[in-house]
């Protein structure tokens, strides 16, 4: 799964960014969107639903 998550990075960051340069403010929207996109790998769910779902249990 790195190996995908990586690729989705790389439409954001090209292979020539320097990320001594990116700031939080950067770097936000696109976790954001990372974690809200559906994986097929997770059947289909999404990373940010999965861990609200195992923080809740984990809370019970």
């Amino acid at each position: 799964m790195n190996e995908n998550t990586n690729g989705l990075l790389r439409q954001y960051c090209p292979k020539s960014t320097d990320f001594k340069a990116v700031t939080p403010a950067q770097v936000i929207p696109v976790l954001e969107q990372l974690n809200n996109r559906p994986r097929k790998t997770l059947r289909f769910e999404t990373p940010a639903k999965l861990m609200q779902d195992h923080l809740a249990a984990k809370a019970a």
